[in-house]
């Protein structure tokens, strides 16, 4: 799940992104309207969790951008302000959901699931190849019925490449989609995680690499 979190209270901000990272999501941070602006016009975001009160570019003034664009993501509003009104003017503007601060960190984490699990998002349905099997919901993976122990990166590089059903993934697209923005593009982490991931994996081999396109799931 890649997730955007525009919130211009830095300290809060990072300590959201470290915490939805440690539950293997992808994060990305914007301070501001406008960085927000940018990040969405260049990647796409499962959830954004977006401060009402932002700086430059107002979040009312997001909110009904990505409304009338009809962008897929799910807009997770944040507010200090907590009457009824606010509330109900938020979700007007195209906000799926309404979190006021401050907030529980577990609910926000679960109010992210919900809406990423909402028509119209990546289904949670189970994913798989041979006896290779990947439960997106419940972050489990098993092959020949055993339960493999992956780490966060290693467990989101399988699911897009079992995403990707048989087409190569580049390295960059997967730098982009499992890592974040903070990631160096000339880093040798994607191919230090798929070496991790075929040991635990196993044998027969199913991740492949192909030559000038990336890894794609299909066995060697």
């Amino acid at each position: 799940m890649r997730v955007l979190i525009a919130e211009d209270d830095d300290r809060l901000a990072r300590a959201v992104a470290a915490g939805l990272r440690r539950r293997g999501m992808t994060v990305d941070v914007a301070p501001d309207g406008a960085g927000a602006l940018d990040k969405l016009a260049v990647d796409a975001y499962d959830v954004v969790v977006l401060d009402r009160d932002l700086p430059g570019v107002h979040g009312d003034e997001i909110c009904r951008r990505l409304a009338a664009g009809r962008s897929a993501s799910r807009i997770l509003m944040l507010t200090a302000a907590r009457s009824v009104r606010d509330r109900v003017e938020g979700l007007g503007l195209g906000a799926d959901d309404y979190l006021p601060k401050p907030f529980d960190f577990t609910e926000l984490v679960a109010r992210i699931q919900a809406l990423a699990r909402r028509p119209g998002a990546p289904p949670p349905a189970g994913l798989g190849f041979g006896d290779l099997a990947l439960d997106p919901e419940r972050r489990v993976v098993t092959r020949a019925g055993r339960t493999l122990a992956l780490t966060p990166k290693e467990f989101a590089v399988l699911e897009c490449l079992l995403r990707a059903d048989g087409r190569p993934v580049s390295a960059e697209e997967l730098l982009q989609r499992v890592w974040d923005e903070v990631a160096d593009p000339f880093t040798t982490t994607v191919k230090t995680t798929i070496g991790r991931l075929r040991a635990k994996l196993g044998d027969p081999p199913v991740i492949e690499t192909v030559r000038d396109s990336g890894y794609r799931i299909g066995g060697a």
